[in-house]
């Protein structure tokens, strides 16, 4: 169901080409429907950056529609591949640089990074992860950085069928499982896994209603929600 708020969205992103994730595109995509701007700023509030958390959900959310359909085949870091290289198709490069630019000033750094983590929690959960502990939370923090780095290569890589970009993100990955055998043979070795045991037992996966990369997150606010 479209509602007024995904109208308005639309509508704005026609303007952002020429204005950029700002306040002057959603404007303008309000008064291309008729809606006037006080209750433009009641949908989108934070006007330009709101915007652009709207459109990266809405590809988060077409990924995670992909994934409960796609049956991935391959080596799980293929499939983890796959998984960032699809969700790289779901976005236009010219709006992903536009909302990257926002995105990247400084007071919105913090929402710039939950943006990153929702879409690393969107390919873990749609490649069946299921873990409970600190697990949960290194999974994301790790892709997190892989997928940050792997985006801005991609913003400027003109290669055919995005080549570089999976070659760079294949490196990137190649990077992160080397860091894993070491630290899995320093887990082995005795004392360090009953240490290490000892200091992370205690974290747990977040509940689904507080987790950090969750859409139904209760401590959003309203104009946050539901933006997938």
């Amino acid at each position: 169901m479209t509602t007024e708020r995904d109208r308005l969205i639309d509508a704005a992103l026609e303007h952002v080409i020429f204005d950029g994730m700002s306040e002057k595109a959603v404007l303008a995509g309000a008064r291309d429907i008729g809606m006037s701007p006080h209750l433009a700023h009641v949908h989108l509030p934070r006007a330009g950056l709101d915007l652009a958390a709207a459109y990266h959900r809405r590809g988060d959310a077409a990924l995670r529609q992909w994934l409960a359909t796609t049956p991935l085949q391959g080596r799980f870091r293929d499939r983890i591949t796959d998984a960032v290289m699809h969700r790289l198709t779901l976005s236009n490069r010219e709006m992903a640089r536009a909302g990257a630019v926002t995105l990247a000033l400084p007071q919105n750094a913090a929402l710039g990074a939950r943006l990153i983590w929702e879409t690393t929690d969107a390919v873990w959960e749609g490649l069946g992860d299921n873990s409970q502990d600190v697990n949960w939370y290194s999974k994301r923090a790790t892709l997190s950085t892989v997928y940050g780095a792997t985006v801005l290569y991609w913003l400027g890589d003109d290669s055919p069928e995005m080549d570089d970009t999976r070659a760079f993100l294949d490196r990137r990955i190649e990077g992160v499982m080397r860091f894993e055998k070491i630290k899995g043979r320093l887990g082995s070795l005795p004392g360090v896994g009953t240490l290490a045991g000892f200091a992370t037992g205690w974290i747990r996966r977040p509940t689904r209603s507080s987790s950090p990369g969750s859409l139904r997150d209760r401590t959003l606010p309203e104009a946050e929600r539901g933006d997938a």
